[in-house]
């Protein structure tokens, strides 16, 4: 039974309900901090840009797809895209962080494995674009066009797209105020931490 708890933990999870603050979010699943700081310490993205990009794609949800095209009004028809999972990443990018990492097991339903890709993405835009991993708004767009159509330029005459890359740059924003309110007690809840010497 502790095996199912931990293997569940990073898995499906209800939604957070305030998921405008962050701190509300990581006192929901304090878990989902572990995974995002872990991200961060590997990949370099800030914990608050990474739940900001989660927040947009999914809404924190775990098995988050989009909605079947219909057919005649009202028949399911096919999905627009193999995007699923909180991260939203579709099968190709995700078998290119699989091959990348070597992280063969990995899950978009799992948080940890989800982070773990949004840090990866953001780190080749880094090197392939040249953009800042604070920079949210070019992130996302390079996230949601891909790295050769954000190259291409499409996302400049996306007026729709761009209020969405500029909603998750304030979410990002935001996040990042809220988060040193929580941290502290985030990174030392275990019981054989002892501050000040939580890392």
């Amino acid at each position: 039974m502790l095996l199912a708890a931990i293997v569940m933990s990073g898995c499906a999870s209800r939604p957070p309900q305030q998921q405008d603050n962050i701190c509300s979010i990581f006192r929901e699943q304090p878990r989902w901090y572990d995974h995002a700081r872990a991200s961060e310490r590997r990949w370099g993205t800030p914990i608050a840009v990474q739940m900001a990009f989660v927040q947009q794609e999914s809404s924190f949800r775990a098995r988050a797809r989009p909605e079947r095209n219909r057919i005649l009004g009202f028949i399911p028809g096919r999905r627009p895209s193999s995007a699923r999972g909180y991260a939203q990443a579709q099968d190709p990018a995700w078998q290119d962080y699989q091959q990348a990492t070597g992280n063969r097991r990995a899950r978009r339903s799992n948080m940890a494995d989800a982070l773990d890709f949004i840090g990866w993405y953001n780190d080749v835009s880094h090197r392939r674009l040249g953009l800042a991993k604070t920079d949210a708004y070019h992130l996302y767009l390079a996230y949601h066009e891909g790295h050769t159509g954000f190259q291409r330029g499409a996302w400049r005459n996306n007026q729709q797209l761009r209020a969405i890359a500029s909603r998750v740059d304030q979410l990002a924003m935001n996040y990042s105020r809220q988060l040193p309110a929580c941290e502290s007690r985030l990174r030392c809840r275990r019981w054989y931490q002892i501050r000040p010497f939580c890392r």
